[in-house]
């Protein structure tokens, strides 16, 4: 199973959606239509007569179809029959078959990041961190597609790594409809909130959400955007609409290149501090959110550059209940910014996902901290987040990562590639340097880690503790 391939295949439909309802009347408006469609008759009746290994009719009609579409040289306009419509907009909507697992790959293996409640995993007692060994009696690195799906009913079998120890899990697959919005207060009444796309139903969901946070006594939030690849415009408006009671989301301009804002005039104003996080795959719809907030000065942006898909889709039902997804419009931000191909640089740029989500903490008020997991797994203050520590232990020596400890410390992280150094520079600007050759620091898979003891002697603050039983690692900052 190659995360690449994917990824990949969602990228693809990552979409900003406006429901269009196609003219009534589309047929030849003129003598030349009349004969472009003739021609199109006539080269079809030849390849009917003809052709040596004779054709089907509703195969050629599809090819002409995709043939057209394709010219566009558009990655996001399809044409759909009814069944693929149907799976499109399941897809949008964030329905699946599934086991209901969301997956983590690294160059050497696979592993459960976090497992939906009430889903197939949960209930046959799959657990967040578990290394996938085996699918199907098939090693992972020989798998090609996404063996985890499959129709509902059917059964998959995992061979699971999980504390040294292997055990084979059957799993039968289910249709999975995950919430696209989900909440909870961390911390000094942080509202930590996921938007993992935007469904027909994202809008009302965050509204709910919204509420319960406000209940609680929410004094600032933390919007995580991260791999949240587009949906429905409408519901990206209606949620903008709760950060800010009036102004431009957006600009979008069709075929004529006129520009024409789109502005909220009774929206509602958010009235605490919002910090966005963001990566490569926070992509269109989502990018139209985190762009109308930038904007407007209405949140900070943490983490890498989004995806860069500044573009509009509309959905045109055909007359034989097929569907038409094409591009319609592109849409730059408040500020007139056109990143399409180019995505939104965050005003933090933080590499990590553990380091980008403490440091959004950290700018949303949060002082107190104690990252624990390993190297799978992450909790806050004992509340679980996708990510990880980073834990390493060779020997009788405790790695963490680097990016995690600098976060924690807030502080900045280079890599001094003569040298093969980590170095880490404290807020008072003094560099503290973890060499490779030393063994203070590691190198691995893109990532560099840090010994715990060396790492305390240059930075007294840190407390960390290491329980071997459970091999899992505490960190905090006194």
């Amino acid at each position: 199973m190659k995360s690449s391939k994917i990824m990949a295949a969602l990228l693809s439909s990552c979409l900003a959606l406006s429901i269009v309802i196609a003219p009534s009347a589309f047929a030849a408006e003129d003598a030349q239509a009349s004969s472009n469609s003739d021609l199109i008759n006539e080269v079809m009746n030849y390849l009917e007569t003809y052709n040596l290994s004779g054709v089907d009719k509703d195969t050629l009609i599809r090819g002409a179809i995709d043939g057209m579409v394709n010219t566009l040289d558009d990655p996001y306009s399809q044409y759909f029959d009814k069944a693929e419509a149907a799976d499109f907009e399941n897809q949008v909507d964030l329905e699946y078959v599934g086991i209901g697992i969301k997956l983590q790959y690294t160059a050497k293996e696979l592993y459960i990041e976090e497992i939906i409640p009430g889903s197939p995993a949960e209930q046959v007692g799959l657990k967040r961190g578990d290394t996938i060994v085996k699918i199907n009696g098939q090693a992972v690195d020989d798998t090609e597609g996404d063996e985890l799906s499959g129709a509902a009913g059917t059964k998959v079998t995992l061979l699971i790594l999980r504390n040294g120890v292997t055990k084979s899990y059957s799993v039968t697959r289910n249709d999975i409809a995950t919430t696209s919005v989900t909440g909870k207060i961390i911390g000094p009444k942080i509202a930590y909130i996921t938007l993992s796309g935007f469904t027909q139903t994202s809008d009302e969901e965050f509204a709910a959400v919204l509420k319960n946070m406000r209940s609680a006594g929410m004094q600032s939030m933390v919007l995580d955007l991260r791999d949240n690849l587009g949906g429905y415009m409408d519901s990206a408006y209606n949620i903008a609409s709760n950060f800010m009671d009036k102004g431009i989301m957006m600009y979008t301009s069709d075929q004529s290149g006129t520009l024409t804002p789109v502005t909220i005039t009774d929206g509602s104003k958010i009235n605490v501090p919002v910090v966005i996080l963001t990566n490569e795959y926070t992509a269109s719809a989502s990018e139209a959110l985190t762009g109308a907030l930038r904007d407007n000065k209405l949140a900070t942006v943490v983490g890498t550059r989004s995806f860069g898909k500044a573009r509009i889709q509309s959905l045109l039902p055909m007359s034989n209940d097929d569907m038409l997804k094409l591009t319609t419009q592109k849409y730059l931000t408040p500020d007139k910014e056109d990143f399409n191909h180019i995505g939104l640089a965050p005003d933090i740029e933080i590499q990590g996902k553990s380091a980008q989500l403490i440091t959004a903490l950290q700018i949303a008020g949060m002082t107190s901290f104690e990252a624990s997991g390993d190297n799978h797994i992450l909790n806050i203050n004992g509340s679980a987040f996708a990510g990880n520590v980073g834990l390493i232990k060779q020997g009788n020596s405790i790695y963490a990562s680097a990016r995690v400890l600098s976060a924690l410390l807030e502080s900045d992280i280079t890599w001094d590639a003569k040298n093969k150094k980590v170095l880490v520079t404290n807020g008072a600007g003094k560099t503290s340097g973890f060499s490779i050759a030393s063994k203070e620091a590691l190198s691995q898979n893109d990532e560099t880690f840090i010994e715990l003891n060396a790492f305390k002697k240059k930075f007294p603050s840190l407390v960390w503790s290491y329980n071997a039983a459970s091999n899992q690692l505490k960190l905090s900052v006194k």
